[in-house]
C-alpha cells in the first residue's frame, strides 16, 4: 500500500466535518477535543458557536482545527484570541476564513503563531473586517 500524498492528507483533513470524526473512519483520530479559545480585544464570539480548536491526526499527520467565530472590528491585521493551553503549534500556520463581504472580499487569513496567538489579517479602513467564521480552518501542525 503507498504512503499517502500531502495532497491527500490535506485533503481528508478539510473534509473532516467540524463537529465530530465520522464512526469508521480508520486511520483518523481526535488527538485533543474541543477546547475553548480565549478572545483578546473587542472580539465577542458568536452566541451560537463560541470559537474553539482542538488537534485531530489522520495517517500519522497532526492538524489544528478551528470552529465557531467572532464578532470583530478590524481595519488592520489584528489578535483574536489564543490557543487553549496545551494547543500550541511547532511553526507559524495559517489558513483561510470566511469573513463579512466588503468590496467584494469575503475571506481573511488567519495565523496561529508559537505562543498560541491567533491573528485576522486583511481588514484595512476600506475594507472593515466586522466577523471572522474560523470553520474550515484545518492546518499542518508538523
Amino acid at each position: 500500500m503507498r504512503s499517502p500524498t500531502r495532497r491527500t492528507l490535506l485533503t481528508a483533513a478539510a473534509a473532516l466535518p467540524a463537529v465530530a470524526l465520522a464512526p469508521g473512519v480508520s486511520d483518523a483520530e481526535v488527538v485533543s477535543a474541543w477546547k475553548p479559545i480565549t478572545l483578546t480585544g473587542a472580539a465577542n464570539a458568536f452566541a451560537d458557536a463560541p470559537p474553539q480548536a482542538r488537534v485531530v491526526r489522520v495517517a500519522g499527520t497532526d492538524f489544528l482545527q478551528l470552529r465557531g467565530g467572532a464578532h470583530v472590528s478590524y481595519t488592520a491585521d489584528s489578535p483574536l484570541g489564543t490557543l487553549p493551553s496545551g494547543l500550541r503549534v511547532p511553526k507559524l500556520t495559517r489558513g483561510l476564513c470566511p469573513r463579512n463581504n466588503h468590496n467584494g472580499l469575503s475571506v481573511c487569513r488567519v495565523e496561529a503563531d508559537v505562543r498560541g496567538v491567533l491573528i485576522v489579517l486583511g481588514g484595512t479602513t476600506a475594507s472593515k473586517i466586522t466577523w471572522v467564521r474560523l470553520d474550515g480552518f484545518s492546518s499542518v501542525l508538523s
